[in-house]
């Protein structure tokens, strides 16, 4: 796993900004813990967030679309997902990733992409935000989200966000 080449954070006022936090209930350790990185990152960038659990990551196109359409303004999706023996986890992954895409254009809303695809669970361990994890995915994807929200609200308003720069 590497962070090289991470983005620099942009600075964002998410005042007013509804998120909904759709997440998935497979591996519950490492979905929690994508899970407070996402309400913390919603919190601190002054949105709010409503907290939505599905079965798995098959689900979260669905409630992510229903979510949107009764009136959050993005929407964060976390799941997870490990490779087994078997395609299903190709099928699960291909579905829940083109599900979110599709959801977001259909709707002209940001989905923050926290779905994570796996090889083993320490991958997801050291992505989750845990004590000891090297990455915050919950946290990048709710940023991400409310980034995107306030950049079409202010398209929307005949201008571009003034946000910091991701120099």
């Amino acid at each position: 796993m590497s962070v090289e080449g991470a983005p620099t954070e942009i600075d964002v006022d998410g005042t007013g900004v509804r998120v909904a936090i759709v997440a998935g209930t497979w591996h519950e350790t490492i979905t929690d813990g994508l899970l407070a990185g996402a309400l913390a990152t919603v919190e601190r960038l002054g949105a709010t967030a409503e907290v939505l659990r599905v079965p798995g990551s098959f689900e979260l196109p669905v409630v992510a679309k229903a979510a949107l359409e009764a009136g959050a303004d993005a929407v964060v999706a976390l799941g997870v997902i490990i490779r087994g023996g078997t395609p299903h986890f190709e099928y699960v992954s291909d579905a829940a990733t083109s599900g979110l895409l599709r959801v977001s254009l259909d709707t002209g809303k940001p989905v923050g992409f926290g779905v994570l695809t796996l090889d083993d669970e320490q991958q997801g361990l050291d992505r989750a935000g845990l004590p000891g994890s090297k990455e915050d995915k919950g946290a990048e994807a709710a940023h991400a989200a409310v980034a995107t929200a306030v950049q079409l609200r202010a398209i929307a308003a005949g201008g571009s966000a003034r946000a910091g720069s991701a120099a």
